[in-house]
């Protein structure tokens, strides 16, 4: 069986709810990632969610007219319910990547990950970023389509490219789910440039 694990970024409440459009791309998301992070786990996948929690010294933290989101112990900090299970792992993150200065690498080294399949908010953010940091750490990356979300299309589609281009392969979940329970995962390679 592969030695896989799932990461969702920033699924939280204050993330989640920063604006309208957020809001809205979210929930057209939600039940999708609900029925594939259910699936991941009926196979044995574990689910990691890289949880932003914002330092009230970090200068380069958003704020959201004039208020820090996301703080330590704070009700918006928290996982949005509809995607966490009681076997799930949190690890608390304070930058975009979830392996920037976090226990991650040592967490996934422990579960015996080779494989991430990176998901969550924004695609062209932290799924971004982290799926580099994890490329760069030696690990098989993956990003589901239908499993990342942004508030702007646009963006999704632009981050999909690159990161296709660069150190992920794309697949949907359905495919995925089937390479998975075949323990025939796909490893990226780099198309050679014409």
């Amino acid at each position: 069986m592969a030695h896989c694990a799932v990461l969702t970024n920033d699924l939280q409440y204050d993330l989640v709810n920063k604006n309208e459009e957020r809001r809205a791309a979210v929930a057209a998301f939600t039940p999708g990632m609900q029925r594939f992070l259910a699936e991941m786990r009926t196979l044995g996948v574990p689910v990691v969610h890289l949880q932003l929690i914002n330092l009230d010294d970090d200068p380069h933290a958003e704020r959201y007219d004039g208020w820090l989101p996301a703080t330590k112990g704070s009700d918006g900090a928290r996982i949005v319910q509809e995607f966490l299970a009681a076997e799930d792992v949190v690890v608390e993150k304070n930058k975009d990547s979830g392996f920037f200065e976090t226990e991650l690498h040592d967490r996934l080294q422990e579960l015996g990950v080779d494989t991430v399949i990176i998901t969550g908010m924004q695609t062209q953010i932290c799924v971004q970023t982290t799926a580099a940091d994890a490329f760069f750490r030696g690990y098989n990356v993956i990003v589901p389509p239908d499993a990342v979300v942004s508030a702007r299309p646009e963006d999704q589609a632009r981050a999909l490219e690159w990161l296709g281009s660069y150190c992920a392969t794309i697949i949907t979940t359905s495919e995925l789910a089937a390479a998975i329970a075949q323990d025939s995962l796909p490893t990226f390679s780099v198309v050679p440039i014409p």
